[in-house]
């Protein structure tokens, strides 16, 4: 079963006014970074995502209601953040799983060259 969760990158507090409220100086930008994580490995993904909420009225501002001024502000965010390197990492149940497939295809091979013979 693959679990995808998200970290936040970093959050900024924006200047700008808020779509919904326009109350000025509440909304808070969130960048997050996709971790996979399941039996087998543990990876950290180059997929970003970005959110926008406000913290006057309590409401997430989606795309559909952003004007240029906050087009340009997230975009210039968008820039400054470095995500996290990519990277992965085996499980103990990963490392026993290519063992024993290791075991199987050693097996097979001996079958087939006839040195262990039934």
């Amino acid at each position: 079963m693959k679990a995808s969760n998200y970290f936040t990158l970093k959050e900024f507090q924006l200047n700008n006014n808020c779509p919904e409220c326009y109350s000025n100086g509440s909304l808070q930008l969130t960048f997050k970074q996709r971790i996979t994580d399941n039996i087998f490995f543990k990876a950290i993904t180059s997929d970003t995502s970005h959110e926008m909420h406000c913290k006057n009225c309590n409401t997430a501002i989606y795309p559909v209601r952003w004007n240029d001024d906050i087009e340009r502000v997230v975009a210039y965010h968008e820039r400054a953040i470095t995500p996290k390197k990519t990277s992965w990492k085996l499980k103990p149940f990963g490392y026993i799983f290519i063992g024993i497939d290791l075991l199987i295809i050693i097996a097979i091979a001996l079958v087939l060259l006839g040195i262990i013979k039934f």
